[in-house]
């Protein structure tokens, strides 16, 4: 792995050739925009003090000293030598097992939802003690086994020859073995949790998925990275954070997109250089490598961070991924998970307030309402009371709408008139 360089936060040289922050050609109607984007961008201000000056007097606490037991010990990043040297004792636990006559075993932990448990004090989701014992000898297993037994020996490999692959390459290295990407990618959760180290830690990443573009620079490897020269389309979020060094940022917030569809709309308009922002998507369910660079560009630059997603539960549910963690890898949620994310839109109160048409609006699937009742029952969303009310809204009237369902109004609406408004009334949960 390349050396970890210290991220610094700075105003620096970002925004050159770019206009002023918060710049905006003047028209008809001129000083009632400027006046819009002065409100918001006081708004923004104001959350930032408050936000900070909540963390300033809140120390940051971990699992002991909030005195939570019956939990899994949380997981931490290693070198691959490391990693290589916990697997080494992994295989020399099983040769002793079979020479004892105990057969090949592995005593897992299990990342099913009855072994998960939220933790308001974090906000997170975390993975509580409970282990399965994998056996070779059993016929529910053994297939488990040989999967767990081959994705430790592609990884040890990796580990010892320093390079990185992504989880389909790895997939790819025994097709019939594996037969889907899923059986493969899911014990590689597991072998993270056996080992007790991070995913990234096993030199295996996905596949690039997230976008970022607007007011930040950053080294990647050594290169200069300027996401105001981007185009439209963005700098595509590296999937090894660790390489990404000397953050420079002269943003007032993060507006964190649901969907590429959104997010191309403020690229092409260039929705940052009239307020500072940064902006990201991880094009829906948001991947290990876009979780951790927004944790890491909210830790460098002390920022608010403003979600931008459908008004449905699966739009919801994105955001409490960011922010409390999914359940799939609750081993990790320390190093995945962003709290004090604010939900800006689109939320079901909006579409009485902005008027939405009856046409843009969608009616919700019998899925879609079973999915929203038991977003209702989870912890992490009864913690915010409007969050519940919104919900609640949502599941009584059975309707729904996408981000798009603004583009009835003309289709710059979202970054001319939405947006603005939201912001200047400071317009979220």
């Amino acid at each position: 792995m390349a050396p970890k360089g210290k991220a610094k936060a700075t105003t620096k040289g970002v925004g050159k050739g770019i206009g002023k922050k918060g710049s905006s050609k003047k028209g008809p109607g001129g000083s009632r925009s400027d006046g819009v984007l002065a409100r918001g961008l006081a708004r923004v201000k104001t959350l930032t003090e408050q936000l900070f000056q909540k963390h300033k007097d809140e120390q940051p606490k971990t699992l002991q000293e909030l005195g939570i037991t019956n939990v899994l010990k949380e997981v931490v990043e290693m070198e691959s030598a490391s990693v290589s040297t916990v697997i080494e004792r992994v295989f020399c636990g099983i040769v002793e097992t079979i020479l004892v006559g105990e057969g090949c075993q592995y005593s897992i932990p299990t990342r099913s939802s009855s072994n998960q448990h939220y933790v308001e004090d974090l906000d997170r989701i975390v993975l509580k003690d409970k282990v399965s014992k994998k056996e070779f000898s059993s016929s529910s297993t053994v297939r488990k086994v040989t999967i767990t037994t081959r994705i430790l020996q592609l990884v040890n490999e990796l580990c010892n020859k320093a390079i990185h692959v992504t989880k389909r390459d790895l997939f790819y290295t025994d097709v019939k073995l594996f037969k889907q990407q899923n059986d493969s990618d899911d014990v590689l959760n597991d072998v993270a949790c056996l080992i007790g180290c991070t995913r990234t830690s096993l030199n295996v990443v996905a596949s690039e998925k997230g976008v970022v573009i607007g007011r930040v620079q950053f080294r990647e490897a050594g290169d200069l990275i300027d996401c105001t020269r981007m185009g439209v389309g963005g700098k595509a979020i590296p999937p090894f954070t660790d390489r990404i060094t000397d953050i420079k940022s002269d943003a007032s917030f993060i507006l964190l997109v649901e969907k590429d569809a959104a997010f191309m709309r403020l690229a092409e308009d260039r929705f940052y250089n009239k307020y500072p922002c940064i902006i990201i998507t991880a094009k829906g369910q948001p991947d290990v490598a876009t979780r951790m660079f927004l944790k890491k560009l909210r830790h460098t630059l002390r920022i608010p961070i403003l979600g931008l997603v459908d008004s449905d539960p699966y739009g919801l549910k994105i955001l409490s991924v960011y922010m409390s963690g999914s359940k799939s890898m609750s081993y990790d949620s320390a190093n995945l998970t962003t709290p004090d994310i604010k939900w800006l839109g689109v939320r079901p109160s909006d579409l009485d307030k902005y008027n939405i048409p009856e046409q843009c609006r969608l009616p919700m699937t019998e899925y879609d309402i079973k999915t929203g009742k038991e977003l209702l029952e989870e912890d992490f969303i009864r913690k915010s009371e409007i969050w519940v009310a919104e919900l609640e809204l949502m599941v009584k009237r059975k309707e729904k709408a996408e981000i798009q369902a603004l583009s009835n109004f003309g289709f710059q609406y979202l970054t001319e008139e939405y947006l603005p408004r939201k912001l200047a009334e400071g317009d979220w949960v």
